[in-house]
Parts: C-alpha cells; structure tokens; sequence
C-alpha cells in the first residue's frame, strides 16, 4: 500500500485540530462554571491578580487559563500592559448565558459523550442501543435548565 503524504498530513492535521478543540472546550467549560468570563464582561483590560479577585479564584490557575484562553484565541492580551480582556463579541459568546450565541453549555454535550462511551461500545457490540434516560444527565438541555422553562430532557 502506497501511502500519498500529502493526505496523510491533512488527516494528522485535521486531528490534531480536533485534540486542540478538546482542549480548547475543557477551559471553555472551566472558565463558564467558574465564572471567570462573567468576571471579565464589560471590565476592560485586566491582569490575572484582577480576574482571580472578581472570579474568587486562585491566581496561578486563573494566570494559567487566562494564557490557554488567549492561546485559543478566546480571550485578547496587551502585552505592553501584561493584561487580558474578553472584547464584546467574545463576551456574546462566552459570558452572556441569554446571548443566541453562547456556546459554553454545548461543552457539555460533548463532557456526556465522552462519559456514555462504555455504553456506546457496548451499544455497537449487542446492538441493545442506549435509552435516552440512560444517558450522562450533561447531555440533557442545561440550558433550559438554567433559563428556568422547565425543558430538560
């Protein structure tokens, strides 16, 4: 068998990108459930001491988020200033639970995927399927949970 490097290295690539978004969702679902987006909404420019005070965080695990969301490219840095801010647009997407584009409860569907996969083998193997209740309860719209309609799976 022949292998054409040029496809190999796109499917490595490709992979490679996917493991970073992995990453990337885990910090996402971090900073969301510790608050630390909502803490630096509408602050302009601050360091990490600042964001670790307003989130109720320690400052070397924020310092340490704070560089991985700015290596994501979700969080902005001044260097000159040797502080991070979330601009608007990344505010509507990571800090405002009530903006159509929030997208930090979808980690979480991908946290319950991650949790069924023992279920999910077994699945393929027995063809017995996984019921619905049966299912990490992160799957389930924590969204409507939280906004209160009362929908949650």
């Amino acid at each position: 068998m022949t292998v054409n490097q040029q496809k190999l290295d796109a499917l490595v690539g490709r992979l490679i990108g996917e493991i970073s978004a992995g990453y990337g969702g885990v910090m996402v679902a971090i900073g969301d459930k510790l608050g630390l987006y909502k803490a630096m909404a509408g602050a302009g420019p601050l360091n990490s001491q600042e964001v670790a005070r307003r989130s109720g965080c320690a400052e070397r695990y924020v310092r340490e988020w704070l560089n991985s969301q700015v290596a994501g490219g979700y969080v902005d840095y001044h260097p000159t200033s040797k502080t991070y801010e979330l601009t608007p647009e990344q505010a509507a997407v990571l800090a405002d639970d009530l903006s159509p584009v929030f997208l930090p409860y979808a980690w979480q569907i991908v946290s319950s995927m991650w949790a069924d996969e023992p279920k999910t083998l077994s699945a393929f193997k027995t063809g017995k399927g996984v019921s619905w209740g049966e299912h990490d309860e992160r799957l389930f719209c924590e969204l409507c949970a939280e906004v209160g309609d009362g929908v949650t799976g």
